[in-house]
């Protein structure tokens, strides 16, 4: 029997950090980020980490160990997560996988192996050139021509995966589409539990928007500031949502009112995508967070205890269970 590892995706803002924690007592497990943001360090506060207090005790992982200078892709994640379910299983504890980064999650859970491939900067140089003369909708066109069914789940604004479309296929003569269905032939090692979290739009949109005033309110812009002084170079660290932002704010291109409504335009946007983007696992266990939630977390999350309890009786583990 493949051992069981839980994971509690969802929408940013939907309550997962929360809901995670209160699981992990429940059933003595231990928390696995799956952010792709929460990565780095000196980003706490747009990223929205748990603090200390909030943790309340439960292990956290895959936070805070990145330098927002440094690349980190999928491949990385996969492999880091991987190591810390190995280590979190070796203490018969259960892995909780808790995140909104859709393919940080499908890394795991369909065991994709994505290649670690050599930066081809003077490939790169061309498609900079072609953004350049021809604009970003351009490249977006290229790509689809290209493999148009990974396109369909990528935004015409969003120019590194775009850009990562076309690299691979330049480099592989495979499209990301076909490398993905060919790693997804071998099964995962372990068996892995997928719930998300969903809730009405109107009450999700409103979290979003209280989150980014509470953001701005405890330092958003300032810890931004601090960033754009310490580092020099963010090869990914701010693209993320609300720091870049900022950055245009700082730089003087809006004002700080059209920035905090951009900030929660674009995060409302962002949820919906992450929504679509988890709809299309028809393995996952919808959890609305605000209807009958007593109810329905005893019920799922009983069910979970039950049987991981049953696994560890067989493999006759001495585990105390609360």
């Amino acid at each position: 029997m493949k051992p069981k590892v839980i994971v509690i995706c969802g929408p940013t803002a939907s309550g997962k950090t929360s809901l995670s924690i209160e699981l992990a007592k429940r059933i003595k497990g231990e928390i696995i980020s799956c952010d792709s943001m929460q990565i780095y360090k000196d980003m706490t506060i747009g990223t929205a980490k748990p603090t200390v207090k909030e943790m309340d005790g439960i292990p956290h992982h895959l936070i805070d160990f990145v330098l927002p200078s440094e690349r980190y892709s999928v491949a990385n994640f996969k492999k880091a997560a991987t190591q810390k379910i190995e280590e979190i299983l070796s203490r018969n504890k259960i892995p909780i996988i808790v995140g909104g980064t859709g393919l940080y999650v499908d890394a795991l859970v369909y065991n994709i192996e994505y290649l670690e491939l050599e930066t081809d900067l003077k490939y790169r140089q061309e498609l900079e050139n072609l953004i350049e003369q021809k604009g970003l909708e351009e490249l977006y066109e290229k790509a689809k021509q290209i493999d148009e069914q990974a396109m369909q789940s990528i935004s015409k604004n969003d120019k590194k995966r775009i850009m990562r479309v076309l690299e691979i296929y330049h480099q592989t003569g495979k499209t990301k589409t076909q490398l993905e269905a060919e790693s997804r032939l071998t099964p995962p090692p372990y068996d892995y539990i997928v719930f998300a979290i969903t809730m009405d739009r109107e009450k999700l949109y409103e979290r979003i928007n209280r989150r980014v005033d509470i953001m701005i309110e405890q330092g958003l812009i300032e810890e931004v500031q601090s960033l754009v002084n310490k580092y020099k170079e963010f090869p990914t660290a701010m693209q993320g949502l609300g720091y870049k932002e900022v950055v245009e704010y700082i730089e003087g291109e809006t004002t700080k009112e059209e920035m905090i409504e951009k900030l929660k335009m674009e995060t409302r946007r962002y949820a919906k995508r992450q929504l679509t983007w988890f709809r299309k696992n028809k393995d996952i266990k919808w959890i609305d967070r605000f209807s009958t939630i007593r109810t329905k977390y005893t019920m799922y999350f009983g069910g979970i205890q039950w049987k991981i309890k049953k696994q560890i009786r067989r493999k006759k583990l001495k585990t105390k269970w609360i």
